[in-house]
């Protein structure tokens, strides 16, 4: 049974769902998203310009996800009923209003954009879920890159080119 829940995610319908619905939700809020290019010197070192000029965030007081039934049948119920701070689709992440001022947890959204770039929009939705199914939050490597990543930066770590690094690790 797991096995099958987990082929179902790859199956076009619910990869498709998934995709128009971060169109859909990226579209709505292109009104309010602000520029990531605003963060050029405090992630001077790690973060070209040209990236950031093409990565946006939103301030939200709700951080969007989806919640299909397809997804909570996978097994995914845990990960969309988290409580979090800080969410990304594509090139636009979502931060809740509190923790609106927080550079790590910008720094670690941005980490998860360099990855869909790389990864590209089904690919990384795709490996995104089988991680979440494998390891859990906590343990998925897209997710340990990213908080490895925030946190060398938090801690004034050497300067390094992080769409160089993603390309390189994942």
């Amino acid at each position: 049974m797991g096995h099958a829940c987990k082929a179902s995610i790859k199956g076009e319908h619910v990869l498709g769902k998934i995709e128009e619905w971060i169109h859909q939700v990226n579209t709505s809020h292109e009104s309010v998203r602000q520029s990531c290019s605003a963060f050029q010197r405090e992630f001077e070192g790690f973060y070209s310009l040209a990236f950031l000029d093409t990565a946006f965030f939103v301030v939200t007081d709700d951080i969007p996800k989806p919640d299909f039934p397809e997804l909570r049948a996978t097994g995914l119920g845990d990960f969309i009923d988290m409580d979090v701070d800080g969410i990304t689709y594509n090139n636009t992440y979502y931060v809740r209003r509190g923790s609106a001022q927080s550079l790590r947890l910008h720094f670690h959204e941005l980490v998860h954009v360099a990855q869909w770039r790389e990864l590209g929009v089904p690919g990384f939705i795709t490996r995104y879920i089988q991680e979440i199914q494998q390891f859990q939050y906590n343990g998925a490597p897209l997710e340990i890159m990213a908080y490895s990543l925030d946190g060398h930066y938090q801690a004034g770590g050497q300067s390094l080119n992080i769409e160089q690094f993603v390309q390189r690790n994942l």
